[in-house]
């Protein structure tokens, strides 16, 4: 399952247990393999510790569904991911419930949504409609506007999918995210 997380508009400044989560989830993707489990154990445990302060906190639920979502990731597929499965829905639907703009958790359940097989819930149509909605509240989410290029080029919706990945080259670009520019040009690349 793909789990994008990058700098998009949050609802609110998290408290510092609920940024050390997070940042403990993104940290975990650049850590080297034997590094990352521990990285996202330490960070879903701070996540948990700022739910039990706050429930209503909607970055503390995220900080729940990253870290536990990339631990699921490393875990594959097994008995146990089924249950974490549904907790992962729920922490992604809480921080949705608390903060329905919340970029992030609309990028997160739209790829939940979309990788996960309609046996288990699924759902690749609303998966997409999210992450077109997560386009419409931060219009320059880059990973976003690149995981809905590469959504249409898989579906065979080519000139939609390098409009969308001309967007992404054009943000990266405005970022100065050379990683981000090189992908999308790959992937223009790959269109023409």
């Amino acid at each position: 399952m793909l789990l994008l997380l990058a700098a998009a508009p949050s609802a609110a400044a998290p408290t510092p247990s609920t940024a050390e989560a997070l940042s403990l989830c993104q940290r975990a993707d650049a850590a080297p393999a034997g590094e990352r489990r521990a990285l996202l154990e330490r960070g879903l445990a701070a996540a948990e510790a700022a739910v039990a302060r706050d429930e209503r906190d909607p970055a503390a639920h995220f900080a729940v569904f990253c870290n536990l979502g990339k631990r699921m990731r490393l875990d594959g597929a097994s008995v146990a991911s089924l249950f974490a499965l549904r907790r992962l829905r729920r922490e992604v639907d809480r921080t949705l419930e608390l903060a329905p703009e919340h970029a992030d958790a609309l990028v997160g359940k739209a790829a939940l949504l979309y990788y996960t097989p309609r046996l288990l819930g699924g759902d690749p149509v609303e998966g997409e409609r999210l992450l077109r909605r997560a386009l419409v509240v931060a219009p320059d989410y880059l990973e976003a506007r690149l995981a809905l290029a590469r959504l249409l080029s898989a579906r065979g919706e080519r000139g939609e999918a390098r409009a969308s990945a001309r967007e992404a080259l054009q943000i990266a670009e405005r970022q100065a995210n050379v990683a981000r520019e090189d992908d999308a040009r790959r992937l223009l690349q790959e269109l023409e």
